[in-house]
């Protein structure tokens, strides 16, 4: 069985959904001297699970057609990879069957950008952490660093890439929302500033506190993040790490990488400059040809 976009359209039009629903709340299109981050809040009670964030992701970055059968199952554990940058997961919890949107957590102070010898992961001044393919050296320092263990490396390809959910950036330049938060159905996600997401959680938890559990998920873990979640079970329950330390994790992750021998860390350098030259001193050649 296979379905394309339009009939992927179609089936959510039968069941009476509609695309085009997400929320946006007091968020511009990021200016230039904009420094508050902005950030997407997950809503657990509002998932339907329809998984139409995984078809739009891939859509929008040209990855692979997701399997239409590979759908969330209690008990499967759902996990991203080089094809597929944003999962849903389906938990059985103490109130019933809750499902949870993984993908990058854009931390406020990320671990792999601070692991990063080239900078090629990159935390934008709007909040998106993006990774920067013409600065990478193939290190993989940041799949290491990461404590939601998010970017992944494309082994199989003979260009390989690190790839992850970069919360849309380029649509987010062009004022627009990211795709996940667009095509919601739901109204399960909703972005505007880091600021404004956490008072919005906040709001519907005082507002309803018979269907939510009391607190926010990456309010505080590893310093902050930019997807935070709300949900109607404490969130050890949908999956979500709980033994995260509060502080941010660069701390750590520079420990590590200045415990680390000189030639393992000054010989990638060494090797990415060599690369470089070689490629400027081709391109050179060739120009003269």
């Amino acid at each position: 069985m296979s379905i394309n976009r339009r009939n992927f359209f179609q089936v959510l039009g039968l069941t009476g959904l509609s695309m085009g629903t997400g929320k946006k709340l007091g968020a511009e299109p990021p200016k230039k001297d904009e420094k508050e981050f902005y950030a997407i809040l997950f809503d657990a009670t509002r998932c339907g699970g329809c998984q139409s964030c995984e078809f739009v992701c891939a859509w929008e970055h040209d990855l692979p057609e997701p399997d239409p059968e590979d759908i969330p199952e209690v008990g499967v554990i759902r996990k991203t990879n080089e094809n597929r940058r944003s999962v849903i997961n389906a938990y059985d919890t103490s109130q019933g069957e809750v499902y949870v949107k993984n993908q990058c957590m854009h931390c406020c102070q990320p671990a792999c950008t601070a692991a990063c010898l080239t900078r090629a992961m990159y935390k934008t001044e709007e909040g998106p952490v993006i990774w920067r393919g013409n600065k990478c050296m193939g290190c993989r320092y940041c799949m290491v660093s990461c404590p939601f263990d998010v970017p992944k490396f494309e082994y199989h390809s003979p260009n390989p890439r690190i790839t992850k959910c970069d919360m849309c950036f380029d649509r987010l330049k062009e004022g627009e929302l990211p795709a996940c938060v667009e095509n919601c159905p739901g109204e399960a996600l909703t972005f505007g500033t880091r600021r404004e997401m956490i008072a919005e959680a906040r709001r519907r938890i005082h507002e309803d506190p018979d269907l939510y559990y009391d607190g926010i998920y990456g309010e505080d873990e590893a310093g902050g993040t930019g997807w935070l979640y709300i949900s109607p079970v404490p969130f050890e329950e949908l999956g979500l790490r709980t033994n995260l330390q509060k502080k941010p994790y660069p701390e750590l992750t520079k420990g590590f990488l200045y415990s680390v021998p000189a030639i393992f860390v000054l010989g990638p350098a060494l090797l990415l400059g060599i690369n470089q030259s070689t490629k400027n001193k081709s391109n050179s050649e060739d120009n003269h040809e």
